[in-house]
This record gives C-alpha cells, structure tokens and sequence, in this order.
C-alpha cells in the first residue's frame, strides 16, 4: 500500500503526497504537484516512498533526492530512480528492472522571484532569499509568523511583496492557474518601521488579521562570509606588536621585525576533565618563565582546558603578571571536596536558576543542570557577571593572547557523531560556523533568528553554561551514582514546566527504549549521546546559494555524509544540538586551521592519559587523517616504534612539501627525565625523587579522568611536570619559531624593505 512523500523545504515547510494505491507492488499515481521555487538557491526535492499502515507508524521504503535545477522551466523530464543506488540524483541507463520509475515531474519556475537575490558577496554560500517581515501579533514574543506556518515572501521587480498561500498544491487539492493563493502588497504602503494590518487567507491559523512590519535589508544580524570579523582584525593589528617585541627579545635580534616576518603562534590545548585544567597552567606557567607566552596570537582550548582559559581570562592583563596567583587558586579548588554540590541548598539554588533562565527564553536541558553544578564544583562563589563577551576587555589592546573555544554541532536524531558533526567556534566577538561562513555576536548566541535577522533577543548567558555545553563529555565519565542522582534531581524539578508556555522548548527526549523497563531506560540516557546542549539556531531561515557546493571554503569543512543534501544541514534545523568534540576528536585544532589566520606554529598541548600513542589512532593522528581527508594543510604525523612504546616530551612535525601546512609542536603528557630532574639541567637529590614519581598510566593514577579532587602535592607534582616540560624544549620550540621566520622572510620577500635580514647576537 503505496504512497510517495514530496518535500521541497526552500519553497514550502509543508510535506505533500500521493493518494495511496492498495496492495499492488506496481503503484502508479499520475499525480502532478506544483511549487513555486526560487531559483537562486538549492532546491533539493526529497520524495520517500512510504508503505501506508494504519496501524503502526508509515514504513519509509527508500528516498530520493532530486537537484529541481537539472530541468529547465517549462521544461518536462522523466527519471527513473533505483530504490538501491547510492547516487540518488542521476539519471539512470536503460534496464530498468529492479528499479521504481516516480514519474513525471512538472516544474514552472516563476523567474521573478530570483529577480533581487543577487547580491551574494564572493565566496557565500548562505543567502537570505529576501528581506523578513514581523508578524507578532498571533505569537508570543517577536515569533515569526513566516517561519511559525511555513510562509516565506518575495519582493518582486515592480516593488510589491508577494506571500506563495499555498506553496505547493496537488492537482487534486486546486486548479494551478488559480490566482487566489497569493497575497500582493505594494511596498508603497509600507514605509519602514510602520505598521500594517493585513488580512491573510491562511488555513489553519486561529486569526487572520496580523501586523505586518517592513524592514530594509541593508545588513543581516548574521555575517556571511569567511573573512575574520572586523575586531579580530583588529586586534591581530595590536597583537603583531606585542608579538614582535617579544621575539626581538627571545631571540635576541638586532633590528625590530617588519610586519610580514612576525609568525602567527598558537597554543592549542586538548580536553582531559581536572587534569587538563591543572596541567594547562603548567604549561603556560612554563611558556611565560621562558618569556613565550608574549609571542602567541591565539589560545584555543576545549573541555577541560576552557576552565583554565575561562578563569585566566576573568582577569584583563592575566600574561602580563605572574600565573602563581591563579594556580594557588585553582590548587584551592580542586583539593576541596565536591560533596556539597549535590546539597539540599545547592540544588534549591540551581532550580531557581533553571526556572531563571526558562522564564527569559532559554532552552531548558540537563546540560544546564550540569553547568550549575560544575561552577559549583570550580567556585566558590557564583560570578554572576562573567560573560564570554566579557573577554573582549581581556585583548582589546592585544595584551593577552585571542582565545578560542572548539564545540561540535550533531543531530539531535540518532545519527552518529562520526556521520554528521560540524565544527563551532566561540570567541570573545563571535560564534559561527567556519563550513558555513556564517557567524553572531557572541552576546546573542542562544538568542533567536530567523532569515539572518535578531527575531528574540535573550539575556547573554554566563560563562558556566558556555562551560557545560564544552565540558559535558566530563558528565558521561563521573560515577553512575552521581549520575542517577542528578537526573532524578533534574526530572523532579518543575522548571521545564516555566518554559516559556512552549512545549517545543523542552530538550529531554523520550528515550530510544520502548520497552517501558526503567532500567532500560536510565542504561539508555546514561550510556547514549541522548542529553545534549539545544541552542537556538541563528542559521535557521537561511538559504543555501545554488553552487554552494563548488564554494572552496565549504568543500575545507564539508566532511559528513549529508553536506550534498542541503535539506540535511543545519539551517533546516530549528535548534543547534552541540556536544563535546571529545565524542569525535579531542582538539581544539580547527579554529586554528582556518586560512584567514593563518597560523605558522602550533604549540600542542595533550593531556590524554597513559602511552597515548599507544591508544590507536592518537588524536593528534585523527587530527592529520582528518585534515589530509579535507584538503586541509596539515604536517604529516609519523611515529616510529620506538616513539609509540617511549613518547618523548616533545615531537616537530612540519612538510617541507606543503609549506602553508603549520609547524606542530606536540607535546604529550608525559614523565620522562622529569624523573631524575627537578630542573633543566638541575639532577633530583635522593631525598628529592618522590617528587618526580607521577602515575599517569593506569586507572589507579590519581589523575584519572574520575578523579575530581586532587591531594596539594598530587596537584603540585602535574603543574610542576608540565612546567618542566615546556622549559626542558626551549631549543626545539625556538627552532619551530625561527623557521617559520625564514618560511615567512623568503615567500613575503616581496613586503620587505631592501635588505632586511635578521640577526641574532
């Protein structure tokens, strides 16, 4: 009992099909449906094959994608599709045995829609297919009434708006020369910021009266592009020159460096709970005491080491003064018990904030309940202003390194993170999408968009909750019991129920079990990827251009199994599902990669535990396969046996063959002649050699992922550690700066003045 599903999502939301032919396995429909489509866009139509059963949910026999711009208007095409063929869209030979012909397909393209939507800048891919109208009155809040029912409008060439009611209609539903299923309105009746009632014959809506509001598109509230944002810009400009001092100084030069020597430096640390927190502030303590910490541009981090970044960056000259104020800090709370987050106070204290933050428009979810009670696991007192905006005072004079916090978008459906997953940035001045070129202010994250436009405009959230979305990952790993008892604690509240008076706020899924077993149940929400992050979506309404494919810097990220179906990819997505990179690979890498930045060194920070290359594939080995599997510059990383049975402190990766690949300088958490050295060059007396015995290779190791208190000499022994590993390789981190000078002296030649040479004393 067959019935075939249409779906063209860039001209309507609504999905249409046949009448259902009865027990044949040889359906023919003869039906003709009719869209209106703009043909400055990707218009994938997706048609699915269903077996109609009234007693269960509708079985999806096999779907197929068509590209509508492969017949021309006017234009009649027959295709055959094969139920088992990978390549959905071609058409296909011959023989047509084993395959379902779909029939025809009539497509009448109204060539004036597309007639204002030509303004893409070089190198978009996102456009916004015109300006958006406000309609509030029938919807709390500033809901969109075009994305609320479906309805999109055009502005035409003779300067009327034009609202498709319907989009699409079979031919057995309405006559397609029917010309009441438009509404017309010239724009001389609306004058910008004035408005109008109109009366809309929309089916299935309480009212029919609404407030319409005209708005001038000159700038969108998401900036499309791949260019760096303006204040980065600008900041590189101030760092260049803190940068440049500093080098002149390590190296001992004899002239200043001229703007096109000066390398871009990063320190990129990888995730690893309260050990990667710890160990972070070694390393960087080990960078300043060699005065290096003065000569990076970016610091990007992710999981564990946001909550050093996060802390550091509370402070607007943190580089500048010592780092033995935070370590003692952060020394006090991670010897602290942990007991107190989960008491009665507390989490009286997390269910106001819960209900806080429904009531402004948030999405509730438990990851929300985990940020609260991971800022309460790192402070002592709750910092209600600390805001990830906030850290523009931090390098407004480019006094401190830009920092950079890695997250990964998934689908909230269950598709693995390995087949769909898309990297997200967060910066003091943006949020965004590298793959798709688009980017928001970092105070609006979570707040809502439509069409490129600021629709809702929430409270900015607190730093803590940015924390739980880049840390959850930590959750899956603290002990069941923990577990269980937070979730309980979660489902008793009543917070979900202050959301707004929006069902479709709440995050928490029904479990994949259908057993109705409450063991099976809680193994399901406690073993799966099931509580995610929910965010709004500011990519939502927008529009993919129509060679978004062919766009170079969407083919560097485009790396899941559905970047070919635009009716797949996130801007069809109501929220962003975001998680942990730890589920796919644990790196903050990516922000660095973007060509705009341009990075020459790497400083690479890994706090995975035991041999981790040992671990096959090491992370920093996905990280290369990942990047080469992307046409991504990236040195080659090859390890020899030896290496992967005794790591050393630090590896030099670089490709003399692709010189706009970074020189990686990979330093793994390792205790190798820290042993018998509490210096550089500095033997341990043998009073002295307790303090260099470290266990960092088995589930006994203080520092296992679990462990969230630390013992004052645990604690000192890994900052002490990762400290001396920085300093004991001061030769070879100079000797990856200096070259990527000679990199930069002999391909920018050209920006140098007349005989420039640099010279150390």
């Amino acid at each position: 009992d067959c019935y075939v599903s249409l779906w063209l999502p860039t001209a309507s939301d609504k999905k249409v099909k046949t009448k259902t032919i009865k027990k044949t396995d040889d359906p023919v429909w003869n039906e003709t449906f009719y869209f209106r489509i703009q043909n400055e866009v990707k218009n994938i139509l997706e048609l699915t094959v269903y077996d109609d059963n009234s007693l269960t949910k509708d079985d999806p026999q096999f779907t197929v994608m068509f590209d509508v711009a492969q017949v021309r208007p006017g234009e009649v095409a027959y295709e055959i599709f094969s139920s088992k063929s990978e390549v959905r869209n071609e058409i296909l030979g011959e023989n047509t045995e084993n395959h379902c012909g779909l029939g025809y397909f009539l497509l009448s393209l109204h060539k004036e829609l597309g007639a204002n939507t030509k303004s893409q800048a070089a190198g978009n891919i996102l456009c916004l297919l015109s300006f958006v109208t406000t309609l509030p009155l029938i919807y709390s809040g500033s809901e969109l009434l075009i994305c609320s029912t479906g309805l999109k409008c055009f502005l035409l060439p003779d300067k009327t708006v034009k609202f498709p009611l319907p989009q699409c209609v079979s031919d057995t539903q309405e006559n397609k020369d029917n010309s009441d299923d438009t509404l017309t309105i010239p724009l001389t009746l609306l004058a910008v910021g004035q408005k109008v009632k109109v009366g809309l014959p929309v089916e299935k809506v309480s009212a029919s009266l609404f407030t319409l509001t005209f708005a001038e598109g000159k700038s969108l509230d998401v900036r499309l592009g791949y260019n760096l944002c303006e204040e980065e810009q600008d900041f590189l400009q101030k760092r260049k020159k803190v940068v440049a001092s500093a080098l002149k100084n390590v190296l001992q030069l004899r002239r200043d460096l001229h703007e096109p020597e000066i390398p871009v430096i990063a320190v990129m640390a990888t995730g690893g709970s309260v050990r990667a927190m710890s160990a972070m502030y070694g390393h960087l303590l080990g960078l300043q005491k060699l005065n290096l910490l003065d000569c990076a541009t970016y610091l990007t981090g992710t999981s564990g080491s946001t909550w050093t970044m996060t802390n550091l960056y509370k402070n607007t000259d943190w580089s500048q003064k010592t780092l033995e104020g935070p370590i003692n800090l952060a020394k006090k709370q991670v010897m602290k018990s942990k007991m107190n987050v989960i008491s009665m106070e507390h989490l009286k204290y997390y269910h106001e904030e819960m209900i806080k933050r429904a009531k402004e428009g948030h999405i509730s979810s438990f990851t929300e309940l985990w940020s609260l009670v991971q800022e309460a696991f790192l402070h002592d007192e709750v910092c209600t202003e600390s805001k990830l905006s906030d850290q523009r005072k931090a390098v407004d004079q480019g006094q401190n390194p830009l920092p950079l916090y890695a997250i990964l978008n998934v689908k909230a459906e269950q598709i693995s993170t390995f087949k769909f997953r898309e990297w997200v940035e967060f910066s003091p001045y943006e949020v965004g999408f590298q793959k798709y070129g688009a980017f928001i202010r970092s105070e609006n994250f979570d707040s809502e968009f439509f069409m490129g436009r600021l629709v809702k405009k929430l409270p900015e959230s607190r730093i803590c909750f940015l924390e739980g979305d880049l840390l959850f990952m930590e959750y899956s790993l603290i002990k069941t019991p923990w577990r269980i008892y937070l979730l309980l604690s979660f489902f008793y509240f009543p917070a979900r129920e202050n959301n707004a008076s929006d069902d479709s706020s709440i995050v928490i899924k029904s479990s994949c079990s259908t057993s109705g077993n409450l063991c099976e149940i809680f193994n399901d929400i406690l073993t799966t990827r099931l509580l995610l992050e929910e965010s709004h979506n500011f990519l939502r309404g927008l529009e993919f251009y129509k060679d978004y494919l062919q766009q170079r810097g969407f083919i560097d990220w485009k790396d899941t199994v559905l970047d070919v179906s635009p009716n797949k990819l996130t801007p069809q997505e109501k929220h962003l599902c975001l998680i942990d990179v730890g589920y796919f690979i644990n790196t903050s890498c990516p922000p660095l990669l973007k060509p705009e930045r341009n990075v020459d060194v790497i400083i690479s920070l890994d706090y995975s535990m035991g041999n981790i290359f040992q671990s096959l594939p090491a992370q920093l080995e996905m990280t290369y396969r990942y990047c080469k599997t992307q046409g991504i510059p990236f040195p080659k990383i090859e390890l020899s046996e030896e290496d992967r049975k005794n790591p050393k402190e630090c590896y030099m990766f670089s490709e003399a063959e692709n010189p706009r690949a970074p020189i990686v300088l990979h330093f793994p958490l390792v205790n190798n002649t820290f042993k018998d050295y509490k210096e550089p060059g500095v033997k341990r007396s043998p009073l002295e050699m307790e303090d260099g015995d470290i266990n960092l290779t088995n589930n006994n190791s203080p520092y296992y992922f679990t462990k969230l208190v630390y013992s004052a000499e645990d604690f000192d022994k890994l900052v002490n550690l990762s400290s001396y590993n920085i300093l004991n390789n001061k030769d070879l981190i100079l000797q990856a700066i200096q070259r990527a000078m000679a990199w930069r002296r002999t391909n920018m030649s050209g920006c140098l003045p007349t005989g420039s040479e640099v010279q150390s004393t």
